[in-house]
């Protein structure tokens, strides 16, 4: 004759599967928080070199335009 499951032995896999699930949605709640975190790193990251670039391209400008202007400069001086 065939033996059904008792109640208590369907009652723990009702909780192994819940707690299952309660281990995936926490895994993945942990992994986005991780993601988030480093998504938000490396835009910190980008908009310091972005104003660094920002700033070397502005210094290059005012170097190229004093240039300019001392070659300006010595040219109307000599001519």
């Amino acid at each position: 004759m065939a033996t059904t499951p008792s109640k208590d032995h369907k009652r723990r896999e009702r909780e192994l599967k819940k707690m299952y699930k309660r281990q995936a949605r926490q895994a993945a709640k942990a992994a986005k928080k991780a993601a988030d975190e480093l998504a938000a790193m490396q835009a910190a990251l980008q908009a310091a070199e972005d104003k660094k670039a920002q700033a070397d391209a502005e210094f290059e400008a005012e170097f190229a335009a004093e240039l300019a202007a001392e070659a300006a400069a010595a040219e109307n001086g000599a001519g």
